[in-house]
């Protein structure tokens, strides 16, 4: 039976190139995940954000947990939801899902 046996370098001679060659892949990784995962999720973030804070009276919005009404009134953290004809409900504003239509042309009005 043959075995074969790694050995490291003797002498110290291949030891700074491999380090070198880590150091790149880690970048490269490092790199990729940025451009691929971060970035993009980033730019959802603010595009998120952005929609919340446009959204003003009259619009009519999906909550997170699938409940739908129209916005009458805003507040600083919250918004008051309309269901129905007697009812409303106080949400957070994070939990606005998305803007189904704008009545308000995308400006917030008090």
């Amino acid at each position: 039976m043959d075995f074969i046996f790694m050995m490291a370098p003797q002498g110290g001679e291949g030891g700074g190139g491999s380090l070198v060659t880590t150091l790149i892949m880690f970048g490269s990784i490092f790199l990729i995940f940025y451009f691929m995962i971060i970035r993009p999720q980033q730019k959802r973030a603010k595009e998120r954000d952005k929609m919340i804070g446009a959204a003003g009276k009259g619009d009519k919005i999906v909550t997170n947990g699938g409940i739908h009404g129209t916005i009458a009134g805003v507040d600083d953290d919250t918004v008051l939801l309309k269901v129905s004809d007697t009812t409303k409900i106080t949400i957070d504003k994070s939990a606005i899902g998305k803007v189904v239509s704008s009545k308000s042309g995308g400006d917030e009005s008090k």
